[in-house]
């Protein structure tokens, strides 16, 4: 397919496309007139780009992660221990995450508890207070 046909078919602009060729990501075969040939496996492969970039992975890693010509079984070790680490990564981002959205919601409840027309910085040390307490809460 051409890359107009991919750039429909994936969603990316043909400048993106071009990127990822040049860095090395996709591959392309170019016909006599210089156009650009893209086999289908292609499509596969930018839905597995933007995958993995949603995940994370910078496009030097996604490089090393890619499928080459010389399958070995040391090659896909590599790929599922660097997977696996993605995984806890994002398993630690997510606890960070819910920590500090209960840190959240603690500090509008506390704010919530005030009656209207306590003074700001009554109610300001109270919630400072009620941050650090939450601090001290054990972590996941």
């Amino acid at each position: 397919m051409n890359i107009g046909e991919l750039a429909e078919r994936s969603g990316l602009a043909a400048s993106k496309i071009r990127f990822y060729e040049a860095q090395g990501l996709i591959q392309v075969e170019r016909q006599g007139n210089g156009y650009r040939r893209y086999p289908m496996q292609t499509l596969q492969t930018l839905q597995l780009i933007q995958g993995a970039q949603r995940a994370g992975f910078s496009l030097q890693e996604l490089k090393a992660l890619m499928p080459d010509d010389s399958p070995s079984e040391a090659k896909r070790a590599d790929i599922v221990l660097r997977l696996e680490r993605r995984i806890a990564q994002i398993e630690e981002l997510q606890a960070r995450m819910d920590q500090s959205k209960a840190e959240l919601r603690a500090v509008i409840a506390t704010i919530q508890a005030h009656p209207e027309g306590t003074p700001c910085t009554q109610a300001q040390d109270k919630v400072w207070a009620s941050i650090e307490a939450h601090k001290k809460t054990p972590r996941i």
